[in-house]
């Protein structure tokens, strides 16, 4: 079971680079791996798990987290109607995206971030993302608010892309032009 302690912080080279392509069809053992961090997300969520365990709530994680530099990443979350994203996804790519951004207003974290970075993180307001899923087969999802920006923190991680990389360091606190906060009631 992964927990906190596989998880690397800012600082490790894993973090900064470009992932590989995960050959296809996945190896068993890459195929466990992906299995086992759709497994943390979905524990980190359980409160009982995340007390024992001491784990770090978290609605994604990607391989180059763990020190892997593949491209695979999981989610575990509902969007603010229900909705729910779980799976795992090998390769993915945003086959397109919107024009119009978003944000959180609360900013975004990390799990391998340990401090809080305050400031707005541009994202695009909706996204296509294709990618294989855990089964093998290939998956596309139209994605819009907070499942976009989900997504799209997630995906960074393949390119050494931290979301602080986003923040406006001369204005942290200003909205991108063509932005509309991300409302999660």
């Amino acid at each position: 079971m992964l927990t906190m302690k596989d998880v690397v912080r800012e600082g490790h080279p894993s973090l900064t680079k470009v992932a590989k392509e995960v050959k296809l069809p996945a190896t068993d053992e890459d195929k466990k791996l992906l299995h086992d961090m759709l497994e943390f997300v979905k524990n980190s969520q359980d409160i009982d798990m995340a007390e024992e365990y001491d784990l770090r709530p978290g609605v994604g994680i990607a391989a180059p987290q763990l020190g892997v530099e593949k491209r695979m990443f999981a989610v575990h979350f509902e969007d603010p109607k229900g909705r729910l994203y779980s799976g795992g996804f090998f390769n993915p790519k945003i086959a397109s995206h919107s024009v119009e951004m978003t944000y959180l207003p609360s900013g975004e974290g990390c799990l391998s971030v340990d401090r809080d970075v305050p400031g707005i993180v541009p994202r695009y307001r909706r996204i296509t993302l294709k990618a294989t899923n855990l089964e093998g087969d290939e998956v596309k999802f139209r994605l819009k608010d907070y499942a976009a920006i989900v997504f799209q923190h997630e995906f960074d991680h393949l390119n050494g892309v931290m979301f602080y990389d986003h923040i406006n360091e001369a204005d942290p606190f200003k909205a991108p032009e063509n932005a509309k906060a991300c409302d999660l009631e």
